[in-house]
Order: C-alpha cells, then sequence, then structure tokens
C-alpha cells in the first residue's frame, strides 16, 4: 500500500459471496504472513513502498479487482477499525421547555370544542363498527299507534314491534316511530352522533332508515325509531295552571306535602334549568347546535325522571359542517336569537369531512355558534319565571318591546315594571331571590351580541345552581359542576387589579399611568383620513377580500360533490 492518499490494489470476496452468508470476518494486520485473501505477504521493495502479489495459484471465480484510496494499514490498523461518533448518546426521550409546550399546544387544540381527535375517532371508527352491528328494520316491523304529534318536519306516531319476539329486535317496549318529510337524512346523522357521544342530552335512538315508496316510484321516506320515554313536553307542563309544582311530582314521583311559595318554585325551576343546561352542554361540547330550542322540544323522560331534548331536524354539525349553509337559517323566531345565523355569513361552505374537522376550533371559537341555543333557553327560563309570558301572543310582544329596548333587559324591566301586573311583579320577585341571582343569569343568557352571552358550560358553573335543587347530583354530574366552576373563574377582580396598577402613578418608580393621563387616552380620537384609520381600512378591506375568496373557493369544491358523502352511513332498504 501507498503512502497515505495513496492508491492500492487488493483482491476480495465478490458481492454474491458475501451476500451468500460465506464471508468471514478477518483480521488484517501486518504482521500476519498471508494476507487475507489468499496471497502470499507482501514485501517491501527497495523505495519503500508495499506492494500486493498475487498467489500462485488460479484466482477462485468469487474474487475480484477492488482499486480504492486509503490510509496506509500503520494508520488505520486495518482490521481493527472502530466507528466512533461525536455526538452526545442520549439515554430517553428529552425533554424541553418548548418541545412540552409544542405538545400541550397540540393536544389543547385537539380536544377544545368541538374536538378533533374525538371527531376523528367518532367518524372513522365509532360510526363504522356501529354501521356493522346495528339492527336492521323496515316499516312493515312496526304497528302504528297513537298520533303524538305533527310538525314541519314531520310526523310522529306511537308504535310497536310487529313481533317482538323477534331475536334481532331490541328489547320489548313501545317505541315512537318518525316519518320525516324533510332533513330525515340529517335527523338520522344528529341522532345517531348524539346516541354515540352524549346519550343522555337527548331521547334514547334505536334507529332510522330510508325505505323506498312502493313501484320504484318516489324518493323514498326516512324512518327514525326511538325509545318511548313520555308523551309530556315541557310546553305541556307548562301551559297547566300548576305549573312548576306538577313538574316537582313528577321528578319525585310524589305529591309533596308543603307550603306553596316564591322558594319552592324557585326550586323547582332550578332544577328544570340545570337538567336542561346540563343536556345542552353535551350536544355543544360535541359540536352540535340545535337551532330550534324551545319547550316543545324538551321532553319529560319518565324513566329517568329527567328532561331531554328532541327534535334534531334543524341541528347542524359544526365538526364536520353537517346541515351547515352560511346563508342559510332554520329556526323558530319566536325563540330565535337576534341574529339568526350561528355563524357569520361571510363563513365559507364546509369543505370537506377531514379538513372541516381540523379546522372546527378555530371557526367555533371565532363565531360561538352555541350562543344561539342560549338565547333560545333564557327565553324558556323567562317563560318558567312569568306565567303571563307563556302564551304565543304574549311572546311575540315581549320580543317586540326588547327589540324596542335594544335587547336589554334592565330597560325592559324599568319599563315594564312599574305598571306590571301582579303576575309580572311576582316573576320579578322570584328571580331576585338570593339577592338576585336569577336575574342576573337570565340577563347573562339574554343578550343582543353573541359574544357577551354565557355558554352552558359558564351558566351551570353560576351561583343559582349552588343549591341541589329537588334531585341532589350524581357523583359525576358533581364532578361536572366542580370542573365547569374550575374553569370557568371570573377574572374581573384581576382586571380590576390591573386597571388599578395602571392608574396608580405616572412617575418611572411606581410605573402606570395617572388618571388625568387615562382619561386622555379615552378621549382620543383617530381623525378623519389619518395614518391609523387607513391602516384600519386597509386591514379589513383585506380580510373581506380573503375571506371572499376563501367562500369562492370553497363553493367551487361543492359544486363539484352535490351527494352528501355522510348519507353512506344511512341504511337502505335491500
Amino acid at each position: 500500500m501507498a503512502a497515505a492518499g495513496g492508491v492500492a490494489l487488493g483482491l476480495g470476496l465478490s458481492s454474491s459471496s458475501f451476500l451468500s452468508g460465506s464471508y468471514k470476518r478477518s483480521s488484517l494486520k501486518p504482521k500476519s504472513s498471508n494476507s487475507a485473501f489468499g496471497g502470499r505477504r507482501r514485501k517491501e521493495s527497495a523505495a519503500g513502498s508495499t506492494t500486493t502479489r498475487a498467489a500462485a495459484w488460479p484466482l477462485p471465480d468469487d474474487l475480484f479487482l477492488a482499486v480504492g484510496v486509503g490510509l496506509p494499514c500503520t494508520v488505520m490498523e486495518c482490521g481493527d477499525i472502530i466507528y466512533r461518533s461525536t455526538l452526545p448518546r442520549s439515554d430517553g426521550l428529552t425533554v424541553t421547555p418548548p418541545g412540552l409546550a409544542l405538545a400541550l399546544a397540540t393536544v389543547s387544540y385537539l380536544w377544545a370544542t368541538p374536538g378533533v381527535a374525538p371527531g376523528f375517532f367518532d367518524m372513522f371508527v365509532l360510526a363504522f363498527l356501529e354501521r356493522l352491528f346495528r339492527p336492521s328494520f323496515r316499516r312493515d316491523d312496526f304497528v302504528l299507534g297513537k298520533k303524538l304529534g305533527e310538525g314541519a318536519f314531520g310526523v310522529v306516531y306511537k308504535a310497536s314491534l310487529a313481533d317482538p319476539k323477534a331475536a334481532s329486535k331490541p328489547k320489548q317496549g313501545d317505541l315512537v316511530l318518525k316519518k320525516a318529510t324533510e332533513y330525515g337524512a340529517v335527523e338520522i346523522w344528529m341522532n345517531e352522533r348524539v346516541r354515540r357521544a352524549c346519550a343522555s342530552s337527548c331521547a334514547e335512538f334505536v334507529y332510522g332508515f330510508l325505505e323506498k315508496k312502493s313501484q320504484g316510484k318516489g324518493r323514498g321516506e326516512y324512518w327514525l325509531i326511538w325509545r318511548f320515554e313520555g308523551e309530556e313536553t315541557l310546553a305541556d307542563l307548562m301551559l297547566s295552571k300548576e305549573f312548576p309544582y306538577n313538574v316537582e311530582t313528577k321528578i319525585l314521583g310524589e305529591v309533596q306535602d308543603l307550603p306553596k311559595g316564591l322558594e319552592r318554585e324557585n326550586s323547582i325551576i332550578q332544577t328544570i334549568m340545570r337538567q336542561l343546561l346540563f343536556a345542552l352542554d353535551g350536544l355543544h361540547s360535541t359540536g352540535i347546535v340545535h337551532r330550534d330550542m324551545k319547550p316543545q322540544n324538551v321532553i319529560f323522560s319518565e324513566g329517568s325522571r329527567t328532561f331531554k331534548i328532541i327534535d334534531l331536524g334543524a341541528a347542524t354539525d359544526l365538526r364536520v359542517g353537517i346541515n351547515y349553509i352560511p346563508k342559510e337559517f332554520l329556526l323558530d323566531p319566536r325563540y330565535a336569537a337576534p341574529e339568526q345565523y350561528i355563524m357569520s355569513t361571510q363563513t365559507p361552505s364546509a369543505p370537506s369531512a377531514p379538513v372541516a374537522t381540523a379546522l372546527s376550533p378555530v371557526l367555533w371559537q371565532m363565531n360561538l355558534p352555541d350562543r344561539f341555543d342560549m338565547y333560545s333557553v333564557g327565553l324558556i327560563f323567562l317563560q318558567m319565571a312569568f306565567p303571563t309570558l307563556r302564551p304565543d301572543s304574549s311572546l311575540i310582544q315581549f320580543n317586540r318591546q326588547l327589540k324596542r329596548c335594544e335587547y336589554d333587559l334592565n330597560a325592559w324591566r324599568a319599563s315594564v315594571e312599574p305598571r306590571a301586573s301582579q303576575e309580572l311583579r311576582r316573576g320579578f320577585e322570584l328571580l331576585d331571590l338570593d339577592e338576585g341571582i336569577g336575574w342576573e343569569l337570565l340577563t347573562s343568557m339574554v343578550r343582543y351580541k353573541a359574544r357577551q352571552r354565557t355558554s352552558a358550560k359558564a351558566a351551570l358553573a353560576h351561583p343559582y345552581f349552588n343549591r341541589e335543587g329537588l334531585l341532589g347530583l350524581s357523583v359525576m354530574q358533581n364532578l361536572r359542576l366542580q370542573f365547569f366552576r374550575a374553569t370557568q373563574k371570573d377574572y374581573s377582580e384581576a382586571a380590576k387589579w390591573v386597571i388599578k396598577l395602571m392608574a396608580r402613578s405616572g412617575t418611572q418608580t411606581d410605573g402606570g399611568f395617572t388618571e388625568a393621563q387615562l382619561q386622555q387616552m379615552r378621549e382620543i380620537k383617530p381623525r378623519k383620513g389619518s395614518t391609523q384609520r387607513n391602516a384600519l381600512a386597509s386591514i379589513l378591506r383585506l380580510q373581506r377580500k380573503i375571506v371572499s375568496t376563501l367562500n369562492e373557493s370553497m363553493d367551487d369544491l361543492n359544486r363539484q360533490r352535490k351527494s352528501l358523502w355522510w348519507s353512506r352511513w344511512i341504511p337502505r332498504e335491500e
């Protein structure tokens, strides 16, 4: 071998010999007499260089001639090469502050309302498994009984199984069967989502299917099946002159021999409101906005003795964008919020399901669509407290008065209380119990701006629900309530402290501003045509342009997929 960096010739094994496993590690040390490749020991020439001479016997076929560049063996120590790494060895997972912060932010985003991670698991795992193992029904499997009701979205019947002994059918008992005239596929999807995510929020859903009409004419009919839990809705109970005492009897299972009064009525209404908010929070936590909350859509379950939400035909699933069209609204004008739309009309149409799920926390926080339902629940609370507002005509008149007062309940109260009737005054007295915490909760729900309204979680953490009501809370309800209160802290005291600190002094030693300086800041207004106004106008124009571009792009994509992709989960008649 030549000097460092020189060219050396040698004989070695062929690649086929190496791959076949016949290769064995050998040590090429200068002191050995024979080469590892079968040749004789190299001899030094007169010039001091080392040459390689092949063996006298013929070369086998599995040898090859190699040419390479390398260091002398005295430097490389051939056969004893050790590979060393200059990088520090890691004994395990290294946790760094930036990595930990990124991991926490990612987990928080994936589980933020309405839930990216739970959404993917629900859609691609639970929904698929449910489709495999759910029972199958046809219209002929049922015998229709009493007609329970009829609305804009369908007709509801009390029904029973024609063959209750069938093994594949659910346990015996009365059922509720609905023939959906509109939004049947949507309602099936919503009820199946609720059954997987928050079954206690709504009536127990059994099955939904599409049955073709006879002779193949028409598009077919959607049928939905629930377990029968009761006939009476909150609207039916509120129409009784015994309300709310008739609800107390149903919840406790017996007539209470107690004197009637505001304290007792307040306890009953508090129990109803807590059950209603727990059910609504279950829907909102999974990304569903009901959009049609009213007493007619709240049913009393005789089995669990709780109120549950029904009729999800107008609901929208904002986790994946089902039944959501930006410039379309479904509502009852008597109970609808002033904005009428759950999200801005500038919001693009829903993209594909995975993309919509990934972006759902951003859109939810930007628009707070759950506050639409909170306004409706506030009106239900108002009707329970004020008997004179329960008839439809009185509620419509109240909505007109509230609109004239710019949706300010305090202004409405100031305008009607001086000349109020005895029943109206009694309602104010009921809400003023315990230093007015009932009125405070009501005004936090009925507000003009959606962002200023409270959420279902925050409402449950309100002091109005400090008492247990008629029924003691279960262990899980207690845990949820404590969690709500821990996460819905009132930060007004902290804000007041910061403002006080800012106004404390204008000196460099203490920091902050003087009262005079703060007043000057409040009075500063950008002049017309100023730099601030121009910059703000440019930003707003850019924002509108971006939103418009996104909206057009999403609409183009949606035109290419007119079919309802999620309808594949709905069983059809074989």
